[in-house]
């Protein structure tokens, strides 16, 4: 089990060093937290590959968004009792899930953020991964929901295809040529929350021009001297000396968040303007269901 509190991470510190962290599927979190009334950086947790057991001391309003492990139905609120248990599985579809609670969950906040930082060893539970027997405080909060339905599936991302993941040329993106592009590249074991290693075809940069260590972020596509891409993630360092092929596009970044050790992905450039435009309408979505939502929360 890999059961984490998340929220979404702490900006405006990567100059000391500080990861942004948080979800990530930030998409995920905070569609959870809008299907259950809260602002969209609310604490919830975060479970990869194998969802945990809960049992809830009193009746709350919960979501779960993301991958699919079984336990409660995906993208809508559900009323939940006291002393009920709810089972998570192995992820169906996808590699993470969330779950969001009414009121959130109440862990003190490290840096402005409730994210577990589990390689800082701070930040969510006591800085760790949650364990057997533990216990989460969350504020009775009595909320309802009026009617049955679900978020509209044009919402939901599709985590079971190998997707094509879109992203924007990044600074040495010219030393590689099209050799990124169009090729299936498989996730590796040893990928995690700081970055996802990939393996597919070899690539070779034209040029040994020095690289100097410069800011990275989550979604910036490095390759190391084996020519083998990674993608860094939520827990990405803030420097690195790699060459930067692409940057994942923030819309497409949970895509790459969900995929599992073994599965496959590609990659395709476009235009800023055109990662700038598909933020917008993302942004755009999630303002219709924050105001539809206001209509079914009471």
């Amino acid at each position: 089990m890999h059961t984490t509190v998340q929220d979404l991470g702490r900006p405006g510190y990567r100059a000391e060093g500080v990861p942004l962290g948080g979800a990530m599927d930030r998409y995920a979190l905070r569609v959870a937290n809008l299907l259950v009334g809260n602002d969209e950086d609310t604490p919830a947790l975060e479970f990869t590959l194998l969802g945990p057991e809960l049992e809830f001391s009193h009746e709350a309003l919960v979501a779960v968004t993301g991958g699919d492990f079984g336990g409660l139905p995906l993208g809508r609120p559900v009323l939940v009792a006291a002393g009920q248990r709810v089972s998570f599985h192995s992820a169906a579809s996808g590699c993470r899930g969330y779950l969001a609670i009414a009121g959130g969950f109440t862990v003190p906040r490290v840096l402005g953020s409730a994210s577990t930082y589990v390689r800082g060893g701070f930040g969510g539970l006591e800085g760790r991964v949650l364990a057997t027997g533990d216990v989460l405080q969350a504020p009775e909060v009595k909320r309802r929901v009026a009617g049955h339905w679900r978020v509209d599936p044009r919402l939901v991302p599709d985590y079971h295809e190998a997707p094509v993941v879109r992203v924007v040329r990044g600074a040495e993106g010219d030393d590689y040529g099209p050799a990124f592009y169009d090729e299936p590249y498989q996730v590796l074991a040893h990928s995690d929350r700081m970055g996802f290693r990939l393996k597919g075809p070899a690539l070779s940069r034209r040029t040994d021009a020095e690289i100097r260590s410069r800011p990275v972020a989550p979604g910036t596509v490095q390759v190391p001297p084996d020519g083998q891409p990674i993608v860094l993630m939520a827990d990405a360092q803030t420097l690195g000396g790699y060459p930067q092929v692409a940057h994942v596009i923030t819309v497409d970044l949970p895509l790459v968040a969900q995929r599992r050790p073994g599965d496959t992905l590609t990659f395709r450039a476009v235009a800023l303007e055109d990662a700038r435009e598909l933020a917008l309408a993302r942004e755009q979505a999630l303002a219709m269901l924050r105001h539809g939502l206001a209509l079914k929360l009471g």
